[in-house]
């Protein structure tokens, strides 16, 4: 039996919960295999760009992005961008180092990973984004039914 080896299969996820959606829990989320370019800091601003939507006077409120220590967010371009989104009423607050207990994300991150994503080979890595991305729809979707009924602050 002829053997494929995996290397080049890889799908890189960035995601963000917005916990107090009015319509329930919202996962938002994005893949990127390395065909497609870089997980890099232009990378990085444009979801946080699509995440915290523009202009902020349609937000209605303050867009905090609760960020880890993964060195493309405190990468130079990040940096300098900040007072930007400051301006558009976007803020970043950092974790503490190695503390991903404090990170509402992280749970998510090991569902999908050990629960939703059963098979874990994949023939390509297009194949293996289409099911990183399944998984991803299908635990937003819970993460949302789950919660519409919860009390929302004022």
């Amino acid at each position: 039996m002829r053997h494929e080896a995996p290397q080049g299969r890889r799908v890189n996820a960035v995601g963000a919960i917005a916990p107090y959606d009015p319509a329930g829990q919202r996962l938002v989320y994005e893949t990127r295999r390395k065909a497609e370019g870089r997980d890099d800091a232009a990378a990085h601003l444009a979801f946080v760009r699509r995440l915290a939507g523009e202009p902020a006077s349609r937000r209605g409120r303050p867009c905090v992005v609760v960020l880890d220590n993964y060195s493309v967010h405190h990468s130079q371009a990040v940096t300098e961008d900040t007072p930007a989104l400051a301006a558009s009423d976007v803020h970043f607050c950092f974790l503490p180092p190695y503390s991903p207990e404090l990170n509402p994300i992280e749970p998510v991150w090991r569902q999908v990973k050990y629960q939703d994503l059963p098979e874990r080979s994949h023939p390509t890595d297009t194949a293996l984004q289409t099911a990183v991305n399944a998984a991803l729809a299908n635990r937003a979707k819970r993460l949302q039914q789950a919660t519409t009924n919860f009390p929302r602050p004022a």
